[in-house]
């Protein structure tokens, strides 16, 4: 059970009152005449977010009101109790009432009472919650735990998160469920016939690698995720600004994002086998850094010329992707943080997904609506393909003219997948650049909840 509930009787924890602003009179009238003169005089209307605590005779907490605001209204937030352990005192708390859906606002609870504490003590809530009976509290409880585990990877700096540390975390992830592990590195990566992945990394005093973790029964169906792990991202030879690089520290989200999924799947024990591909590098500039209009072979044998090194995310999942298709695998899924154009189109909270199965497209999309977890899709537009033309290779991994960045890249990555291959892919954010409730400042698990929920569906 995650950290921040309690299996204490219900009834020996503290009522929390969710309240929608349109029920706040009616809900008012129920409670006792000292009750309601004081929320009276506090201003209490339940607007949304809006917090007080009731006190007992004896100065005790007793009760706890929580405004929802206008339910109905289109910027309803289904995780606004994720504010309450911020602000809730310590101690054992159960919710007296359902809203609409009770699984968001404990999952939004569990979430909610994340924090970053590695480099200087931080606060934690000491508010515990009471799970409401009918939640499955060890689903959400995996889903905050990975959650954990993202947020945690993404956070750290990039001094204490290279190719190596990133590979230290998958293993012991692997260990922990009793997966195998693998780990090619460095300059055996060219000899195993990893170019692209070896390219990009080499300029880095931290080698880069290529994870590789299974788990499962090796009958069951074939399920296989490839995150993109670059650890710190300078631009290359196409150096990024400073206000571009400085969170850049994120750019391995899609590799902790799978990470997350991963356990989800393994701690849930889905009956697939499930096999995960992290190319883990660090873009460096330095002497033998990949430049503009170099040119390399790639795993799938297609020549990739080099339009821009800061395009290097593209790359070295293309290696990634090409691996994890040898194997057949009955559904692929990549994430990755990979386009700026993706920001601009959908902003930092909707991360667009692609993919040419549409029932995958209409399962995705409803489990991203019902876990909050959004996601949007874009298409694979085939008229655009022609733009990766190259006058001198196979392909050019960054087309001039600036249009569609991130269709342009989902179909370079397309390139590198079997067509009769079931396949995802997302192109994430990683980050929440303002505190909203549930979701700190910082690191974030974005699409791997709703993947999770799909794969649970079809393989649980």
């Amino acid at each position: 059970m995650h950290s921040a509930f309690s299996t204490a009787p219900a009834g020996e924890a503290v009522p929390i009152t969710l309240v929608a602003g349109a029920a706040w009179e009616t809900t008012g009238a129920t409670l006792d005449d000292h009750a309601r003169r004081f929320a009276e005089a506090n201003g209490f209307a339940a607007k949304a977010g809006q917090y007080l605590a009731l006190p007992a005779a004896n100065g005790e907490v007793s009760h706890v009101l929580f405004g929802l605001g206008d339910t109905a209204g289109r910027s309803r937030d289904p995780f606004l109790a994720g504010k309450l352990p911020g602000l809730l005192p310590a101690g054992t708390f159960r919710f007296a009432n359902a809203t609409d859906d009770m699984h968001l606002a404990t999952l939004a609870f569990a979430l909610g009472s994340y924090r970053f504490g590695r480099y200087r003590k931080a606060d934690a809530p000491k508010a515990r919650l009471v799970p409401p009976d009918g939640v499955d509290v060890a689903d959400i409880s995996r889903m905050a735990d990975a959650a954990a585990l993202a947020r945690d990877l993404i956070n750290t700096p990039a001094n204490d998160m290279g190719p190596e540390e990133l590979a230290a975390a998958a293993q012991n992830l692997a260990q922990r469920f009793g997966a195998s592990f693998n780990c090619i590195t460095g300059d055996d990566l060219k000899q195993g016939n990893f170019p692209l992945i070896h390219a990009v990394g080499m300029a880095s005093p931290r080698a880069p690698r290529l994870i590789d973790m299974s788990w499962g029964d090796p009958a069951h169906p074939k399920v296989t995720l490839v995150g993109k792990g670059v650890c710190f991202d300078t631009g290359g030879v196409d150096l990024k600004p400073a206000t571009g690089m400085l969170i850049m520290k994120k750019d391995m989200g899609g590799a902790a994002n799978v990470l997350a999924l991963a356990l989800m799947v393994m701690d849930a024990k889905l009956k697939v086998r499930l096999r995960v591909l992290i190319p883990a590098v660090e873009n460096a500039v330095a002497g033998n850094a990949f430049r503009p209009l170099d040119i390399f072979p790639s795993r799938k044998g297609l020549s990739v010329e080099i339009g821009n090194t800061d395009a290097e995310g593209r790359l070295v999942l293309a290696d990634a992707l090409t691996l994890a298709c040898e194997d057949k695998p009955d559904l692929l899924i990549d994430l990755g943080t990979l386009t700026g154009a993706a920001r601009v189109a959908l902003g930092p909270d909707i991360p667009p997904f692609y993919t040419s199965d549409e029932r995958l497209a209409r399962d995705l999309a409803s489990w991203a609506e019902a876990e909050n977890d959004p996601l949007w899709r874009m298409p694979l537009w085939p008229a655009y393909d022609a733009w990766l033309d190259s006058k001198v290779a196979d392909i050019n991994n960054a087309p001039s003219g600036g249009f569609a960045g991130s269709i342009t890249c989902a179909l370079f990555l397309q390139r590198f997948v079997e067509a009769t291959t079931s396949w995802l892919h997302v192109d994430i954010y990683g980050w929440t650049p303002a505190a909203k409730p549930a979701r700190p400042e910082g690191g974030e698990c974005q699409a791997a909840r709703a993947i999770y929920r799909l794969l649970d569906e079809r393989y649980g």
